[in-house]
């Protein structure tokens, strides 16, 4: 991240970088009209630029010669992505072309954005709060529906609501509490007692109901890593290529090919599977590289969120190896190659199977009913739930849980109230960090408007 000056005025291509047909770059800044009206040229464009409105005209180097065609759009601040004065150049999407648009910015005055920044700066400019923030990068990286729209839920503030109101209520405690400690003198009646004790339980309560999203969060971001393990010769290559669609593994009736694992992102029903080959596990090898292979399938069955495990249905049970050590991992018994006469010995095998072919496709659709249905077993009700935190919210969640059961805790040991405040104080600044709002005065602000101290 840049660092920021202020009165800076930045420019960065917004689009992917590369050829296309279209290339969008933007300016932020104090001196964004500036610079457009040094490098914009329009024969229909009076004093300024029209808010909101698309000008047709061309962008001009030093010497008044033409750059390229292009489209701009002038957003004057605050009513703009960062609060700013923001400018937005659609010009052809050539690798030359927007990097001579860009070079011309420069030129006029502009500075180069940090990653980040122009999001950074609507943040400082309080056009969205760390969330909010968080969740540009979740809406663009999103590979799924679900994900999409568990993004666009936290863009549009849903996360950010919900823990302000849980840090207002915060405050308001603290703010009992603290008035109690500080003026004894006006008899202001503490919420103490029983009455306290709820409402803190209450907090904590909801807490835990946030944080019990995380999980899902995690898999909605990154993927279910989905790992397909078994013997050699099992078919777990061409189950892979059969539920990609295309051939991503190099299938062989010789023992051992896969030599490591393989990955790639599917999208089953909405879901974001990472669905990772792996070599197969035997005991009977002597080569080192094959033994290298089984080491890495291991290593990845024990971060595995499901594993399935495909087995050659048409040999007898004998063959299956045992995954005890990752039992932790939600399971899926895969009875392969089902367009070959099953073996009898399966049809006694305790627990949940699926037959399933890859050379005719039969039983796929059940497979991935049984997926989904896996995935969304264990508490993650995807439809149901309107937020799911990352890894730096569950953090921060985690720290205030702890400080209010030791605020709960101090005020039933009996010992001075200012021990409870020193952890609801943790608390609310816990709070404060997921939305990046940690502000002493809102206290010092409830505090005097509920009580009336000093009249």
């Amino acid at each position: 991240m840049s660092d920021l000056t202020p009165g800076d005025t930045i420019a960065a291509l917004s689009s992917p970088s590369g050829t296309g047909a279209v290339a969008l770059l933007r300016v932020s800044g104090p001196g964004a009209h500036a610079v457009a009206a040094l490098v914009f040229r329009c024969s229909r464009r009076a004093a300024g630029f029209p808010p909101r409105m698309a000008l047709l005209g061309t962008i001009t180097d030093g010497a008044g010669q033409r750059i390229d065609d292009v489209l701009l759009t002038y957003f004057p601040g605050p009513a703009s992505y960062t609060g700013e004065d923001t400018i937005e150049i659609s010009c052809h999407g050539g690798v030359l072309v927007t990097r001579r648009v860009l070079e011309r910015l420069f030129q006029a005055g502009a500075r180069a954005a940090g990653p980040g920044e122009f999001t950074q700066r609507a943040f400082l400019n309080g056009k969205l709060d760390l969330t909010q923030a968080e969740a540009v990068m979740d809406v663009i990286s999103a590979q799924t529906d679900r994900a999409l729209q568990a993004a666009h839920r936290q863009l549009d503030g849903a996360l950010g609501r919900t823990i302000l109101s849980l840090r207002d209520e915060l405050v308001t405690i603290l703010a009992h509490v603290e008035a109690y400690i500080d003026f004894p003198e006006e008899d202001i009646d503490p919420d103490t007692g029983q009455a306290l004790q709820e409402r803190l339980t209450d907090l904590t309560q909801r807490l835990n109901t946030l944080l019990a999203t995380a999980d899902q969060g995690r898999l909605l971001r990154e993927g279910v890593r989905t790992v397909l393990a078994g013997a050699p010769n099992a078919g777990k290559s061409s189950l892979l290529n059969r539920l990609l669609g295309f051939e991503r593994a190099i299938v062989s009736a010789q023992p051992g090919t896969t030599r490591d694992t393989i990955e790639e992102v599917l999208n089953l029903q909405g879901f974001p599977l990472r669905l990772i080959d792996t070599a197969g596990l035997r005991q009977d090898t002597a080569d080192m590289i094959e033994q290298a292979g089984m080491t890495r399938t291991q290593a990845q069955l024990n971060q595995a969120d499901l594993i399935l495990e495909i087995v050659d249905a048409s040999l007898p049970p004998a063959s299956r190896l045992s995954l005890a050590d990752s039992a932790t991992a939600r399971h899926l018994l895969i009875l392969h190659k089902s367009d070959l006469p099953q073996h009898p010995a399966w049809a006694d095998v305790p627990g949940q199977s699926v037959a399933v072919s890859s050379q005719t496709g039969a039983g796929l659709d059940q497979l991935t009913i049984r997926i989904a249905e896996l995935i969304s077993s264990g508490g993650n009700h995807f439809e149901q739930s309107g937020l799911a935190v990352n890894a730096r919210h569950s953090a921060c969640l985690e720290t205030a849980r702890h400080a209010l059961l030791a605020a709960q805790a101090a005020f039933a040991s009996g010992i001075s109230m200012e021990y409870v405040a020193l952890d609801l104080r943790l608390a609310m600044e816990a709070l404060g960090d997921i939305v990046g709002r940690v502000d002493v005065e809102d206290i010092l602000g409830a505090i005097f408007s509920q009580f009336c101290i000093g009249k």
